[in-house]
């Protein structure tokens, strides 16, 4: 398969197989690409490509933006803390002033889950969902499982457990489709009141008991708890949080094999996992950066050349 059958990247639940498997390859290229001394390539030099960030994001937005500036596009950055949507413009009137400027794709993170399948139908431009408020974060979940098949060589019939705040996190959302879709078995750990009410339809099991999990698993992926997310409290506090369901190395070592761990930042130090887990060789965490570029730069590669045709 040369092409991807999407001409947007809105969430995993749009993708086949067959488009990730395409993504990763095209991700290994990008990945020797940036790991020589010249690392750019000149694949999009016609191509102009706006950011467009309604919500705060450090990671993301500098993963893809050197992404996009690998391939040579032309960036344009707008974060809407410092526009006029705070003046009341409307989301798609915001847009199209963007693309009479001439713009191809749109990155977008919106606090709104819908926001990018919305913006799809009403502008002619190619959108890459950066995260739509606690529904998905597709490339989150495209380079967690690159890291995954990087490390462990394949993903079908791997154990992946994730723990923490399940219930806002657009992640665990993305990650359960992507990995599921690739014939991993998955779990979903955390406090009761985290876990949404009817995850098990999307065919992942849920466990309360996070030593359990981690016996279970091949690779754990743990997720900062969201407070900007929450009105209310969903657990006594941090510390209590931290003893039932934060990873130290001592439980790390307890077990009687090597698990995998991945966070897909920002870190709480202490929270979700201790320092010395963290800066472990079990860790994959500064991998999942780095394949981030890799993984962003063959999305936005494979979405344009379909705007090219």
């Amino acid at each position: 398969m040369s092409e991807l059958s999407v001409n947007h990247l809105l969430g995993i639940k749009y993708l086949t197989e067959e488009d990730i498997n395409l993504i990763f390859e095209t991700a290994d290229h990008f990945k020797e690409v940036i790991n020589r001394p010249i690392k750019k390539v000149p694949s999009l030099r016609d191509i102009t490509i706006a950011n467009l960030f309604f919500e705060n994001s450090t990671r993301t937005r500098l993963s893809f933006e050197l992404a996009e500036k690998r391939l040579s596009a032309d960036v344009i950055n707008f974060s809407a803390a410092s526009s006029s949507v705070k003046k009341g413009e409307t989301l798609i009137d915001t847009v199209n002033n963007i693309l009479s400027m001439k713009v191809d794709m749109v990155v977008m993170r919106h606090p709104n889950p819908g926001a990018g399948v919305f913006l799809s139908k009403h502008v002619n431009a190619s959108i890459i969902n950066a995260g739509d408020g606690a529904h998905e974060h597709p490339t989150q979940a495209l380079l967690d499982s690159y890291s995954i098949r990087e490390k462990l060589g394949e993903i079908q019939g791997k154990k992946v457990v994730i723990v923490g705040d399940i219930l806002h996190s657009r992640v665990a959302l993305s990650n359960i489709f992507a990995l599921k879709l690739q014939g991993a078995e998955v779990k979903v750990c955390g406090p009761k009141t985290l876990i949404p009410k009817y995850i098990e339809k999307l065919g992942v099991t849920v466990e309360t008991d996070l030593t359990k999990a981690l016996k279970w698993c091949d690779v754990a992926n743990m997720l900062r708890v969201q407070n900007e997310r929450m009105e209310i409290s969903y657990f006594p506090s941090t510390r209590e949080y931290t003893q039932q369901f934060g990873v130290n190395k001592r439980l790390l070592d307890s077990l009687d094999k090597e698990i995998v761990i991945m966070h897909p930042g920002p870190i709480n130090r202490g929270v979700e996992i201790t320092s010395d887990v963290a800066d472990s060789k079990q860790a994959i965490i500064l991998d999942q950066v780095q394949n981030g570029v890799a993984v962003r730069m063959a999305v936005i590669y494979l979405l344009a050349s379909k705007i090219k045709q």
